[in-house]
């Protein structure tokens, strides 16, 4: 793994292939790190330059000095990329949370932007896991992210993700222990969720305004989601195509939150012709 400075804050980020390759930039969910990526570097193609990263305040990586929301979140990602200096027009993958993120950040900079593939992501309906919700209610949220940090509850976290419990390794659990350890954790988790929603679930409000916008760009859009997704339901897969009827879409069956992980080869054989057939050209 690498860092690299943006701001002040020290951000961690993995990346292969050629440097002068596509960019495809992959962005994980709330609470969550890059590792959520990795089995898809090796899979993804050689041709291109693959990144993943830790938002800024999640995983391994410093917070910036703004408070997190979708737009501060955009805005760090794509400082983070000039860092990297990455110059060409990028691919984006984003999981959960990572999804809005990479909507707002089409829609803040559609020139830099070549495809947008959105996994199990946020922004298509209401309904979400009551673990996240009940994060909304008075003096509630920070103890509570403060116990992700034993083994045992970072297990049942880890063990909601995925329809196979198999996943749920030692190592995954020796990683959602260590990042829910980190200085900023907590704080950047609970002002992420507040800007995704609240007791009621994910808020309209943002939903409205973003989705629309994102359609009218045009971008070419692949849509995926697992059949079996106990976080964001599988429901919500129909809500994204009514609001981007162009898109291309896949549903996994058997399968959780994160098939990037659960379906690793069969989720690089859907993404594939997506980043083949873009051209030069970004619309």
């Amino acid at each position: 793994m690498n860092y690299v400075e943006v701001s002040g804050a020290r951000i961690r980020y993995h990346a292969t292939g050629p440097s002068a390759g596509p960019p495809v930039v992959l962005l994980h969910g709330i609470g969550r790190s890059l590792e959520d990526w990795e089995l898809q570097h090796p899979r993804l193609p050689s041709t291109h330059r693959i990144i993943s990263l830790d938002m800024p305040g999640f995983g391994l990586s410093q917070r910036l000095p703004a408070v997190t929301s979708l737009s501060s979140l955009a805005d760090g990602v794509w400082a983070i990329l000039s860092a990297l200096a990455v110059e060409d027009p990028v691919h984006l993958m984003g999981n959960s949370l990572g999804g809005a993120v990479a909507m707002r950040m089409t829609v803040d900079d559609p020139g830099r932007v070549r495809t947008l593939t959105l996994v199990n992501s946020a922004g298509f309906g209401r309904t979400v896991t009551a673990a996240l919700r009940v994060l909304a209610l008075p003096g509630v949220g920070r103890p509570l992210l403060r116990r992700m940090a034993d083994p045992r509850i970072a297990r049942r976290t880890e063990r909601s993700i995925f329809f196979d419990g198999a996943l749920v390794t030692p190592s995954r659990i020796e990683t959602a222990v260590k990042i829910a350890r980190q200085p900023d954790f907590a704080a950047v988790y609970l002002e992420a969720a507040r800007a995704l929603g609240g007791v009621r679930g994910v808020a309209p409000g943002w939903r409205r305004e973003l989705l629309p916008r994102v359609a009218h760009l045009g971008k070419p859009t692949l849509l995926v989601w697992g059949s079996r997704d106990l976080i964001l339901p599988s429901a919500h897969l129909a809500a994204a195509r009514l609001a981007f009827p162009a898109a291309r879409s896949h549903l996994f069956p058997d399968t959780g939150h994160m098939p990037q992980i659960e379906r690793p080869d069969e989720f690089a054989e859907v993404v594939r012709p997506l980043l083949a057939e873009a051209g030069s050209e970004v619309p």
